[in-house]
């Protein structure tokens, strides 16, 4: 985690999904990687982290990313949640003029590039 303060944190599940998402984002924003799941220790370090943040998570439109969705409604209820389009599956193969879309529509800015592709 970065010491630089940023007031917005996205939450992926995979490096892959961070790479995609911070090449769209336009804005300083912290992307945290679970790397598919999150233990109680690590859930609790981010807790603290994450107090005086926006979060917003991010994650796969599958079964493993539901769950996790699931544990950080949970655990962050004043999180809000971004979802892509089911038929995409997974934010890594999503298109980045998708990605952009749904970020920009979360109120995070995005590099407008990825919106006029087509």
């Amino acid at each position: 985690m970065n010491d630089a303060y940023v007031d917005k944190v996205i939450i992926v599940e995979g490096t892959s999904d961070k790479r995609k998402v911070k090449n769209i984002v336009k804005e300083p924003v912290e992307i945290i990687c679970t790397n598919g799941t999150i233990s109680t220790s690590k859930l609790d370090e981010l807790i603290d982290f994450l107090e005086d943040k926006e979060v917003y998570i991010l994650v796969d439109a599958d079964d493993a990313g539901e769950k996790l969705r699931k544990q950080f409604k949970r655990e962050f209820p004043e999180a809000a949640h971004i979802y892509i389009d089911k038929m995409y599956r997974e934010v890594a193969t999503a298109p980045r003029q998708h990605l952009a879309t749904v970020l920009l529509g979360a109120n995070i800015d995005v590099h407008s590039e990825y919106l006029e592709m087509g």
